[in-house]
């Protein structure tokens, strides 16, 4: 069981090894378009972890506690969403031995037109393996193309969050799914102020955008 001081020190090693290899954005005075159309003066790009080989593996063993500490019953299979989850399923399978499964963002148009690729059997027990969640609208789209397939999915991981809870339990928690992560801006935001990799000001202006990102988006043009 990992406890509340093991789940600081996870999310906080997370954080730094997201600024050590690079990942992370910060441009206020421009902000980045996120896929939903929000703007937001920070960008996380977790992709970049899948080139570094320790950071990687030190990663991916925290979303194994992560998951076998959430998650009661059995796993059968582990799917990625399409495509930055992909990476991460598979890395997660490979350590867990479980079987992979990924799910496509639609049907893909021809042959048996699945969006779930992989072994698939009806009823099995699956979690959703994700790089990062915003607000969950995307996610809930990975869920219905999993349930549709027949699996069975409650549980969505993310190596990391904005950490929008109350949001999240408006869209997963609405079709009962629960979502866990390792680290959220928040905490990526103390530990970036802490080491000199954020000046205060851009940790403020991030603050005040995880405060009320909507209000802060459309001020600049966003939705």
């Amino acid at each position: 069981m990992v406890n509340q001081t093991d789940r600081k020190y996870i999310a906080e090693r997370t954080a730094q090894i997201l600024i050590d290899i690079e990942a992370l954005g910060a441009r206020p005075e421009e902000p980045f378009t996120l896929t939903s159309g929000t703007k937001s003066p920070v960008y996380i790009d977790c992709r970049r972890l899948i080139s570094f080989v320790p950071e990687r593996e030190e990663v991916i063993g925290f979303l194994q506690q992560l998951v076998e500490d959430s998650v009661d019953s059995p796993i059968d299979a582990i799917a990625g969403g399409e495509t930055a989850g992909i990476p991460y399923a598979a890395f997660l399978s490979w350590k867990m031995g479980l079987p992979m499964l990924y799910v496509r963002k639609k049907p893909k148009g021809f042959g048996k037109n699945a969006m779930v690729e992989g072994n698939v059997t009806d009823g099995a027990r699956v979690v959703l393996v994700e790089d990062l969640i915003f607000n969950g609208g995307s996610k809930v789209n990975f869920i219905n193309g999993l349930r549709m397939a027949g699996l069975t999915v409650n549980h969505v991981f993310t190596i990391a969050s904005y950490g929008f809870s109350e949001e999240y339990e408006n869209t997963l928690g609405s079709i009962g799914v629960k979502v866990s992560w390792l680290t959220d801006w928040p905490t990526i935001v103390q530990v970036a102020e802490s080491t000199g990799y954020f000046s205060p000001d851009t940790a403020n202006l991030v603050r005040e955008f995880l405060a009320d990102p909507g209000t802060w988006s459309r001020a600049r043009g966003g939705k």
